[in-house]
């Protein structure tokens, strides 16, 4: 018997069919890592975790207190949590704490049941699975979830969605994007800042606690002195120097301390040392046109999340550093977009799924022939990428700009702007 399109919709819109699709996106992931689960190896930048976490354990040498790190603090919590297994156990564990804050994420999206809640749902799930390897290797992957759950309670429940913005900037920068949206746009702000504040006293007191204060503040400056990250997006046209020679003295440099490639000679240099300034103004910019809408009338709400988007996008476009780990901040992000607002945001949610899936053809499937071969259509990859990623961005201004519009022509029509709109 056939279906009609009306009760495929009403399986999917099942809370059944939701937690079966998460469980067998999850033994997907388990699947892939069993090798290494069953074998005590780990993947990728767990490596590192894993080794932190025991050098602290074993020697009492507490990377972000003993040492400077290129992670603030909160970082070493999930890498100590890991360790309950012990060695061995370690990526089991990691996988563990990855699927739990995940399945949270999904359990928050999904309430109240609507369809656009199960959309984003669905839509978190898939996007994650795009981007495999790096959604359960990293540190990101953590936070991502965290971000979602934050952003989603902010309204009912202020201070744990405060909290939780807070601990996630604390393990990495990037949710302090989102953060500076909120106190932008939310009329949470206060309760941001007292709860932020509170987070970060306990975050400073564990490091003064264990006499690394001179290392608190570490990660701040440890990206200063790299060069442009072969994948970033304003590397693009070094990139492509490299690859087709012509004399330009380009070259990829292997950073074997940080493990990384980046692009040098030619545009490389130049390139790297204006992107911070230009980080920098990129984010203001935003932030000033937020406060423009915001005082035209513009929707709190609505102009909450579409600056999210924005300043997330910024930090990674005006990034000298271009981990593949980034996209995770960006579907974060579209998630919460696509559960709060539904079709206003297709155009965000068609493209993060070909951003994810390119991200992973380029990394980790054939990284080596890159940055080893300069392969042409790797390169093409990555080139349309990052022209996606611009795109985003430039969604997400446009998406600002007529908030805005909308705000000040609703503002001629009625004397006020609904404030359950902000949450």
């Amino acid at each position: 018997m056939s279906l009609n399109k009306s009760s495929v919709q009403e399986r999917f819109l099942r809370r059944k069919s939701l937690w079966i699709c998460f469980t067998l996106v999850h033994l997907v992931f388990f699947a892939a890592l069993s090798s290494l689960i069953f074998s005590g190896g780990v993947l990728s930048d767990i490596n590192l975790y894993r080794q932190w976490a025991f050098e602290g354990i074993d020697q009492g040498i507490w990377q972000g207190i003993s040492a400077d790190w290129v992670y603030p603090i909160g970082a070493l919590l999930p890498m100590l949590l890991a360790a309950v297994f012990g060695w061995g156990g370690y990526q089991l564990a990691w996988f563990a704490i990855f699927t739990a804050l995940n399945a949270a994420a999904v359990a928050v999206i999904s309430k109240p049941a609507t369809p656009a809640r199960y959309a984003a749902s669905y839509w978190w799930l898939a996007v994650t699975g795009l981007l495999g390897p790096v959604a359960v290797g990293r540190v990101d992957g953590l936070t991502a979830p965290l971000v979602i759950i934050g952003l989603l309670l902010l309204a009912s429940r202020p201070v744990v969605a405060s909290a939780l913005l807070s601990v996630a900037t604390w393990m990495k920068v990037w949710p302090a994007a989102v953060i500076l949206a909120v106190l932008v746009a939310s009329r949470r702000r206060l309760t941001l800042v007292l709860t932020g504040a509170a987070v970060s006293v306990v975050m400073a007191g564990i490091v003064i606690a264990g006499g690394g204060v001179r290392h608190l503040l570490s990660f701040v400056g440890a990206q200063g002195a790299r060069g442009m990250q072969m994948e970033a997006p304003f590397t693009t046209p070094g990139l492509w120097q490299a690859i087709l020679g012509n004399g330009s003295g380009a070259f990829i440099f292997e950073d074997k301390i940080i493990n990384t490639r980046e692009v040098r000679g030619a545009l490389g240099e130049p390139v790297a040392a204006l992107m911070t300034p230009l980080l920098a103004v990129a984010a203001l910019a935003v932030v000033v046109l937020l406060i423009w809408a915001l005082r035209r009338g513009a929707d709190a709400g609505q102009l909450l999340i579409a600056g999210s988007l924005a300043l997330v996008a910024a930090f990674i476009v005006f990034n000298k550093v271009g981990s593949p780990q980034f996209m995770l901040w960006l579907g974060a992000v579209i998630a919460v977009g696509v559960a709060w607002e539904g079709r206003s945001w297709r155009v965000p949610a068609i493209l993060m799924p070909a951003i994810a899936a390119l991200t992973t053809l380029v990394y980790p499937m054939f990284y080596a022939a890159l940055y080893n071969d300069l392969n042409v259509v790797v390169a093409a990859l990555l080139t349309l990428r990052n022209v996606l990623l611009l795109v985003l961005f430039g969604w997400s201004v446009i998406r600002i700009v007529r908030l805005t519009k909308a705000g000040g022509s609703s503002r001629l029509s009625a004397p006020e702007v609904r404030p359950e709109t902000a949450p």
